[in-house]
Formats: structure tokens, C-alpha cells, sequence
């Protein structure tokens, strides 16, 4: 059993922290704060009141209730970019704590092929989220943004399967051959 230290604990749970509420920001965009949705609703309720107003104006009264959401999503972004940093920092200076991928298992390698792409789309993720947010500042077209941001939006798909993935590949390593695998994450230890 591998003994986790203490910077890759915080990391793993931080990052943990930071995945789980990106990927609330976007289910709230998606749901609960749709612009689409809450601009109808408001159209209707202020109807309701005698208050008319026009599509263009209930799209702008429904952004605007979602926009601190979206100060959280770019919050978290950051910290998204900042924990990159970190596991690049890590990989150099913790390396010891691993086996050489040469001698792992069939299913281990496959495990850390699986975490490797994780790094990726992670770091892809950071980095276009980046780009994203100052298009302007990079001398980026508006449209070129956009095209990131569909990029962006479609490889956010990828933590719909990789997080239930890991924690299901992690309570069945715990319950099968890796007895102490969530303490250790949790404590350094078994």
C-alpha cells in the first residue's frame, strides 16, 4: 500500500473540492439557472404584476441572477489552474512515491493510464477556462473564444464519467484487494 504524503493529500482534496464545485456551477447553469428557463419565468410572473417586458430584457434580468454563480465558477477556475501547478510540482518532487510504471500490473497500468488522462483534460481544462477568460487581454477574437468555449464545454463531459468512475474504482479497490486504500488517502496511512 502506498503511503500518500501530506502535499498530495491536500492536493488530491482540494482538487477534489474545486472538480465537484466547477461541475455544480455548470449543473446550476444547466438547470436551476438557465437563462432560457428563468427569462421565460420572469417574463411570465412580472406579467402577472402588470410589468411587461421584452425577451431581450428578461435574458438580461436571468443572467444577471446567475452571474455571482459564475464569480464562483471563475474562482474556482483559478484555483483549477493553481492546483495544476501543483501536481506538475508534485510529479518532479514526490516521484519516489510511486512504482515505475514497468512494474505495475496489467490492471495498474491501466489505472494510471486512466489518471494521466485525468492530468490532461484537467490541465486542458485550466488552461482553456484561462483563455477564455482573458480572450481580450490575449488578443483573441471573440469568435475564437467561442470556439474554445464549445471545446471547453464539450470536454467537461469527461468528470460526468471520470468522478462516479474513480469513486466506484475506489470503494470496490477497498472492499477487494486494497484494504486501507480511502484511510491512507484521508490519514497517510492504513
Amino acid at each position: 500500500m502506498i503511503k500518500y504524503s501530506l502535499n498530495f493529500r491536500l492536493w488530491h482534496w482540494l482538487n477534489a473540492f474545486v472538480i465537484l464545485g466547477l461541475l455544480g456551477t455548470v449543473f446550476l447553469r444547466k438547470t436551476f439557472l438557465s437563462w432560457r428557463a428563468n427569462s421565460e419565468l420572469l417574463m411570465q410572473k412580472l406579467t402577472e404584476f402588470d410589468i411587461s417586458i421584452t425577451a431581450e430584457q428578461a435574458k438580461i434580468l436571468a443572467k444577471t441572477i446567475r452571474a455571482p454563480m459564475w464569480e464562483w465558477h471563475i474562482i474556482l477556475g483559478y484555483m483549477l489552474a493553481f492546483l495544476v501547478l501543483y501536481r506538475v510540482v508534485l510529479m518532479f518532487t514526490h516521484a519516489k512515491e510511486k512504482l515505475p510504471f514497468s512494474e505495475l500490473d496489467t490492471h495498474k497500468k491501466g489505472v494510471q493510464l486512466l489518471y494521466y488522462i485525468f492530468y490532461l483534460v484537467t490541465a486542458f481544462m485550466a488552461i482553456s477556462g484561462v483563455v477564455i477568460h482573458f480572450y481580450e487581454a490575449l488578443a483573441l477574437s471573440k469568435d475564437m473564444a467561442h470556439e474554445i468555449k464549445e471545446i471547453h464545454e464539450a470536454v467537461y463531459n469527461y468528470y460526468l464519467f471520470f468522478v462516479p468512475l474513480h469513486i466506484a474504482g475506489v470503494v470496490i479497490a477497498e472492499l477487494k484487494d486494497e484494504k486501507g486504500l480511502i484511510s491512507s488517502m484521508i490519514h497517510g496511512s492504513k
